[in-house]
């Protein structure tokens, strides 16, 4: 058995895989949003420190972590002054050693697990073109047989609301952004050239892709999603039927701690496909922490 534990800049996920069938065992996550608060003080709160550790010690009472374990943290430990020593803290409380990586190793897994995903699904791709939305960051990774080529951007679903306080400025911040991604999306395409897969992982793909298959947070099915497809239309729907909702209503269909931050996602999703210039994005819940502990099983095997 392998775990992979990924603590993004708004969710923490953990995965559980049996490395001799290569089949998921056990699956948790948690809304801990640790990149909260980080746009205005440069460091990971008290309070995103103790959502951290008390979803890492839930996760032990229904997941083994005497198995093979590795935990990464991404964009918001990369940006915060003060990730060693939450890093440190977290150790102390839980047990779990953290490893801050970079956004090529962070771009590999969610590569990594994707392609699990798709496989998962029936979906065979040698090249496909990854859009992995998270809170800190955005990173657009073009998968190929050779290996992948990425790049990171500062485009993050809680740092965006944290940038922009109503929901006319978000939309225009975000359409400013996306310019950078418009410019190296053809710069790839150009060099490499276009894959006919586009692929969304992260929890806003993830959220349109339940919501057009009747889910709610309590319903909610990755082995249905994973797989299925989603156009600028279904992005759309959710949008205007989530904008409407007080946040309560909300947080009942994406999920606690999801509720405020969805809109931006769905802003940053729907201009992601419109520049990549893509009728439709099949969506992959899987990702980092799959990532993480195939390569786990990788180094068992050895």
């Amino acid at each position: 058995m392998a775990i992979g534990i990924d603590i993004g800049s708004n969710s923490l996920r953990v995965v559980q895989i049996d490395c001799t069938h290569l089949k998921k065992t056990a699956e948790f996550e948690k809304v801990v949003r640790t990149a909260e608060k980080i746009e205005e003080s440069g460091s990971i709160s008290k309070e995103a420190v103790q959502r951290i550790v008390a979803a890492l010690l839930e996760a032990k009472e229904t997941i083994d972590f005497h198995d093979r374990y590795k935990a990464v943290a991404t964009a918001a430990f990369r940006k915060a002054k003060n990730a060693k020593e939450v890093v440190q803290e977290i150790f102390e409380k839980t047990g779990i050693q953290i490893d801050i990586i970079d956004a090529q190793l962070e771009s590999f897994y969610s590569a990594r697990g994707v392609e699990f995903g798709l496989l998962q699904a029936g979906i065979e791709a040698q090249k496909f073109l990854i859009a992995d939305i998270g809170g800190g960051s955005t990173e657009i990774i073009l998968k190929q047989r050779s290996g992948i080529v990425f790049e990171s951007f500062p485009l993050g679903i809680l740092t965006t609301i944290q940038k922009y306080t109503t929901k006319e400025a978000i939309v225009f911040g975000i359409k400013k952004e996306i310019a950078r991604i418009k410019e190296y999306l053809c710069d790839i395409f150009e060099i490499f050239g276009k894959p006919k897969i586009f692929v969304g992982t992260g929890g806003t793909p993830a959220t349109v892709a339940a919501l057009k298959l009747g889910m709610d947070a309590n319903s909610y099915d990755a082995r249905r999603v994973s797989g299925s497809t989603i156009d600028r239309e279904d992005i759309e729907k959710a949008y205007r039927r989530l904008i409407i909702l007080e946040p309560k209503r909300r947080a009942a269909l994406v999920g606690t701690g999801r509720e405020d931050a969805i809109i931006a996602g769905l802003v940053i999703l729907e201009e992601i496909l419109r520049v990549a210039n893509y009728k439709e994005m099949v969506v992959v819940d899987e990702g980092v922490r799959e990532g993480i502990a195939l390569e786990i099983c990788t180094n068992i095997k050895k």
